[in-house]
């Protein structure tokens, strides 16, 4: 396949195969979540944000699997490199037990492993003085070992902070901290002690102007609940405030400047560890290499995944425990392969200077959005190539997710009414202005219809 020339070609969606792989997936896999009965046929041509399905339809995917592949599919910037390396057996080891590397040193070493993701991971973080990262296998791995650290550094604390329309996880840790859709929630136990205040989403919200609740009777519902005169939270028995920079699940919601201050500034106040969840948001995917990057926040722990193929926790080797209550996991910084991918693709940014490719490319995709959007479109919002359009109603999200796909393009709902939009970082000026288009015709096709 040629990416320069490549273009999407999709008959009926799913074809006769992919209802034959999708039938035979779900015989024995427990109910989740599927966003298409989409079917990537491991074995056909890829490349970048073209993939071709097992009944030889080829997509363009604007959803990168959620941003967990950065680059698009078998990618030459990271693809060159990773066919120098002889696949070896076992691929993961007990990571927490044992050491792997390759050739006589580290710093001459010709492939990356677990050590080099963790340099590099604190060399990208280093502007916020961290310097030590544990990895493990998911990002709610990643957001339940910062829930640990920073209750083991602020013991005996006994509350958290979360925000209203958050998503962290799927495990009962990480659950308690989900603040968005009832569905995930239902049903099990929480942790104790989790106050929730509101998330500022728009962009003029202030102490002078708030419709989100989160600025009332004179501040911060945060800060008043920590106040000595009237707060019902003792501040020294916090243990974080987590805080997704933007909103993935929630709906890609993007906060104010004062929100983000304000959320600072009380941490700073109070010395209550900010946790930032970058799962979705990080490795390049904004424009910046963390999307706190771009706000007035100095986060004291930064959980990652997708992007990187394994989860990580990175912060200041204060607020990890002491080795008596250090952290364990068995494949934690032991899958040989991901650790390489998650080194090659922080490589690949800084090589390829993806960051400004990323700031450029979305730049454009919301003016050809906002140049072309029909009437039903309530907002077009994003930075880098974390991008997002809101409908008026969840029904006509839903038929402009299926029209674009008829058209072969992959896109993702999130929040309530939003159509996510997550090209590679190396996206072409072309592949943009592609996608954008086809997304446009799916957007006035809908427009056309009587969507209830």
């Amino acid at each position: 396949m040629d990416r320069d020339t490549a273009e999407p070609d999709a008959a009926a969606l799913p074809g006769p195969n992919a209802k034959q792989w999708v039938e035979f997936h779900h015989k024995h896999a427990a109910p989740s979540e599927y966003s298409h009965e989409f079917v990537w046929d491991v074995t056909a041509e890829a490349d970048g944000p073209f993939v071709t399905d097992v009944d030889g339809n080829v997509l363009l995917d604007f959803t990168c699997h959620i941003g967990a592949a950065p680059l698009g599919y078998n990618n030459e910037k990271v693809l060159s490199k990773l066919r120098e390396f002889d696949l070896v057996e076992p691929m993961k080891i007990a990571g927490q037990d044992m050491y792997f590397g390759a050739g006589p040193d580290p710093e001459t070493a010709e492939f990356p492993g677990s050590s080099h993701l963790m340099d590099k991971l604190t060399d990208v973080s280093s502007h916020y003085g961290m310097d030590t990262v544990f990895l493990s296998n998911s990002g709610a791995e990643a957001v339940e070992n910062a829930m640990k650290i920073t209750h083991d550094h602020k013991a005996p604390a006994k509350y958290g902070y979360a925000f209203e329309g958050s998503f962290h996880g799927r495990t009962l840790g990480t659950l308690s901290l989900t603040k968005s859709k009832e569905v995930y929630t239902r049903h099990y136990p929480q942790v104790a002690g989790i106050e929730t205040v509101p998330f500022c989403a728009d962009s003029g919200c202030s102490a002078d102007s708030c419709d989100c609740g989160f600025f009332a009777g004179g501040g911060s519902q945060l800060r008043n609940s920590l106040s000595p005169e009237g707060g019902h939270v003792n501040p020294d028995e916090v243990a974080f405030a987590i805080l997704e920079p933007i909103q993935g699940v929630g709906g890609y919601r993007f906060p104010s400047e004062e929100f983000m201050a304000e959320v600072g500034d009380v941490c700073d106040t109070y010395d209550i560890p900010l946790v930032v969840d970058e799962i979705q948001s990080g490795v390049g995917r904004t424009g910046e290499m963390w999307a706190a990057d771009h706000y007035p926040i100095e986060p004291d722990v930064i959980a990652s995944a997708k992007g990187l193929r394994v989860g990580a926790t990175v912060s200041r080797s204060d607020v990890f425990p002491t080795e008596k209550n250090r952290l364990g996991s068995t494949f934690g910084g032991g899958d040989l392969l991901a650790s390489m991918q998650g080194a090659l693709t922080l490589d690949a940014i800084e090589e390829y200077d993806l960051l400004d490719n990323a700031t450029e490319r979305g730049r454009q995709a919301k003016e050809l959005l906002a140049d072309d959007a029909p009437d039903h479109v309530v907002d077009v919002r994003g930075k880098g190539l974390m991008l997002a359009v809101e409908f008026d109603t969840k029904q006509r999200r839903d038929a402009v997710v299926e029209a674009a796909l008829d058209r072969g393009l992959l896109t993702l709902g999130c929040g309530k009414k939003t159509i996510r939009l997550l090209p590679p970082l190396d996206s072409s000026e072309r592949e943009i202005e592609m996608g954008v288009g086809i997304f446009c015709e799916a957007m006035d096709a809908v427009a056309t219809e009587a969507v209830a």
